[in-house]
């Protein structure tokens, strides 16, 4: 349905007008990098719903994470967040999505790709990266690598989970009258089939602001939920443009985008506000997590 080559982004270029892009599922696409002994920033392939069949041209290590769309080899299942090898001739294929929408395929060595403004995230609407056709041949680096390695089964994300999303409060509060801000955290909203890498929609109850939903535009992070004239959320993600003219009513904390981007259309979601303390304080824990992580494989993959 959609294949893309992400990394996690062009940071540090949105003051220039130059969209981020990057994995939708951060998580995932470093930890199927560090499985394959990869550094956690490399690209891999995003996988969204519906995956693609490949043909391996020569022998690898891969490891697949995120969500389980009953990746095959040769017919036969393989393992989710764990690393292994394929060799030349084998097909990957995909099938049922079972949990998430959005797979990552992280080889060893990397691919070969153009690096763009400092990534490899392909963004379409820019022409920038690499658009993935049919019949197309994406090279990799040869590398020596060990498979094998797979993440501990409590490490490994629940995309049933239906905890609330966590999020802090935005710059515009004050800008929504009080039962606004009330029914926004009390009651679910829905995720909208018009919903893509660059936004998910949100159906619900009208959200009224009180003086008109425009302001100066102003800088959008990742997680940014504006508010348009019509009431209806707009969680912005990866694709998102660089500055928005809405409300923002709150921001998803880092450490939950994960859970945005493993949700398919029709969900239900209900937000929960926690201090930008206790989002940082989550954010340096996932870092820590990460690092040690890459110590874990730091010796065993050496390139030839």
């Amino acid at each position: 349905m959609q294949t893309t080559i992400q990394d996690l982004g062009r940071e540090g270029l949105q003051q220039y007008g130059v969209v981020v892009s990057g994995a939708m599922d951060p998580f995932a696409l470093q930890v199927a990098n560090l499985l394959v002994g990869n550094q956690r920033d490399e690209a891999a392939l995003e996988i969204a719903m519906m995956g693609p069949e490949l043909d391996v041209l020569s022998s690898a290590v891969i490891a697949i994470c995120g969500a389980n769309l009953s990746p095959t080899v040769n017919g036969e299942r393989v393992p989710m967040w764990k690393s292994f090898k394929v060799q030349k001739g084998d097909r990957i294929a995909f099938g049922r999505p079972l949990s998430g929408v959005r797979a990552y395929l992280a080889v060893a060595g990397g691919y070969d790709v153009p690096v763009m403004m400092g990534s490899k995230s392909t963004y379409e609407r820019a022409n920038l990266g690499t658009v993935i056709k049919k019949d197309m041949i994406i090279h990799g680096f040869n590398v020596r690598s060990r498979p094998g390695l797979g993440l501990s089964y409590k490490a490994i994300p629940d995309y049933h989970d239906q905890t609330p999303i966590r999020v802090v409060a935005g710059p515009e509060t004050d800008r929504f009258t009080d039962e606004g801000i009330k029914t926004f955290y009390n009651e679910p909203h829905t995720i909208s089939p018009e919903s893509d890498r660059m936004g998910y929609r949100l159906e619900r109850a009208e959200i009224p602001h009180k003086n008109g939903a425009d302001i100066w535009s102003d800088a959008v992070p990742l997680g940014t939920i504006q508010v348009p004239a019509n009431g209806q959320p707009i969680i912005l993600m990866a694709d998102r443009q660089t500055t928005g003219g809405y409300n923002r009513i709150a921001t998803v904390i880092s450490v939950d985008i994960p859970k945005i981007a493993q949700l398919p259309p029709g969900s239900k979601i209900r937000f929960h506000p926690v201090k930008v303390h206790e989002a940082q304080k989550l954010a340096k824990e996932e870092r820590d997590f990460f690092r040690v992580l890459a110590y874990g494989v730091k010796g065993l993959y050496v390139a030839t």
